[in-house]
């Protein structure tokens, strides 16, 4: 059997009754998120370091904030300010622009534009099993008080939600609950994280593909079937020149609109990697993929001295906004589902060999999108290059391997590939289908 997990949204039948217990919980995950956030940049400012989740619970765990959840909603918190002081971190290396992790509150100002005082939003909150009672029976789930909100007796140390799903879903073994405030409709809902167990499913094939990730191209896929697409990064593009403008158009006063927008940001670079990964899934069922090679990036940020590279203004902003790691986890989970294993393989010298004939030389990839070999005469696509060698793993291939070089096969499918294009509604189309290309 296979453990997987899936996430289902539900509504809050209840909200009325419920409302109030779940905005004082998002303050508190606000008032938590500051209260440390503010002991981070003291750390950093004073040893340069910054401090893990584990340090922050250690130094906040008798806070009076840190009360304010239940305690391992607390430690979520904690553990998400981490995260994004890491990502700050690596960020900050190659775009002076990155700033740390923000301050959560929104401010309110007179009609003279004075601010009259300033409020914590309601941020979302997390509650593991420990916190968490499912009655699946009645379709209701009791989630743990903070200390801090226990006001009444113990029979109302909780917050019983009533919700509601689609028919068609069955609610089990329920493992994580996320209280999301919608701010467009002005009421929460909840995220419910399920585990299912399914019979663990046979791979479609014995073929294998590989993987490619890239700045210009997302992603390119070689196929062992002769056949290779591309997937422009258009899109993620897009959306990183486009929100950062509208992000600084918003003053102090416009707090609100900043936070919708980083929020509309995060959702749509998630609906992409999502699509992708669901897309090449897809294909390598269609063509009897029972192992999908992917890139190991590990050190594409830094040279071999381990400094940080240089990949020119705008490729270091790319760099760093497209999450190749997130990415290769979903590509990596949705594969799983479908009996394909992924395997990281190292990138080492798969975009400058020729994968016919195996000339190794950076003068090679002559242009962007081109590769053409002085040793053999083929001219194709270079990022289709390099998913070949990947997929033909270039550094760990023995002359006994069916796949070695030198082999006398066909390499016109590496020269046109076929090229998909993301659409916000439908997903990836062939680039031959109108796009909505539009941010």
């Amino acid at each position: 059997m296979l453990d997987i997990h899936r996430t289902y949204r539900a509504k809050i039948r209840n909200h009325s009754q419920v409302a109030d217990s779940l905005d004082r919980h998002g303050w508190s995950a606000s008032k938590l998120w500051n209260v440390a956030n503010y002991h981070s940049r003291n750390v950093w400012e004073e040893t340069g370091e910054i401090p893990d989740h584990g340090d922050l619970k250690n130094e906040l765990k008798s806070h009076p904030k840190y009360k304010g959840l239940h305690s391992q909603s607390s430690q979520r918190v904690l553990e998400e300010l981490a995260e994004s002081f890491n990502s700050w971190y690596g960020k900050r290396k190659s775009d002076c622009r990155a700033n740390p992790p923000g301050y959560r509150k929104k401010n309110y100002y007179d009609n003279d534009g004075n601010r009259v005082h300033e409020e914590h939003p309601r941020s979302t909150v997390t509650w593991k099993q420990n916190g968490i009672k499912h009655d699946t029976k009645n379709n209701r789930i009791r989630l743990s008080k903070g200390a801090n909100h226990k006001e009444h007796p113990k029979a109302w140390e909780y917050i019983l939600v009533e919700y509601e799903t689609r028919p068609d879903i069955s609610v089990e073994n329920v493992q994580q609950v996320r209280a999301v405030y919608d701010k467009a409709k002005k009421r929460w809902e909840l995220h419910l994280v399920c585990k299912d167990e399914i019979e663990t499913p046979n791979a479609p094939g014995t073929e294998t593909a590989g993987v490619d990730l890239g700045i210009s191209n997302f992603a390119a896929v070689a196929y062992s079937t002769e056949e290779a697409d591309l997937y422009p990064g258009n899109r993620l593009k897009q959306d990183g020149y486009y929100f950062p403008k509208e992000i600084a158009k918003c003053d102090d006063s416009g707090g609100d609109e900043a936070t919708r927008l980083h929020h509309k940001w995060s959702e749509r670079r998630t609906h992409f990697f999502h699509s992708l990964a669901k897309h090449i899934v897809q294909r390598c069922v269609k063509n009897g993929v029972g192992q999908i090679n992917v890139g190991d990036l590990d050190g594409v940020r830094e040279d071999e001295n381990g400094e940080s590279k240089n990949w020119g203004k705008h490729g270091n902003l790319d760099l760093h906004g497209w999450a190749f790691d997130r990415f290769t986890k979903i590509l990596t989970y949705k594969a799983k589902v479908e009996g394909i294993k992924v395997v990281e393989v190292s990138e080492r010298d798969t975009s400058k060999t020729c994968c016919v004939c195996g000339r190794e030389d950076d003068s090679q990839r002559v242009e962007r999108g081109l590769y053409v070999c002085e040793s053999c005469d083929a001219a194709f696509n270079a990022d289709v290059n390099g998913a070949e060698n990947i997929r033909l793993e270039l550094n760990q291939r023995n002359s006994e391997s069916s796949a070695s070089l030198g082999e006398d096969r066909s390499t016109g499918w590496l020269a046109q590939p076929g090229v998909y294009l993301h659409d916000l509604s439908h997903g990836f189309s062939p680039r031959e289908q109108v796009v909505d290309c539009k941010p």
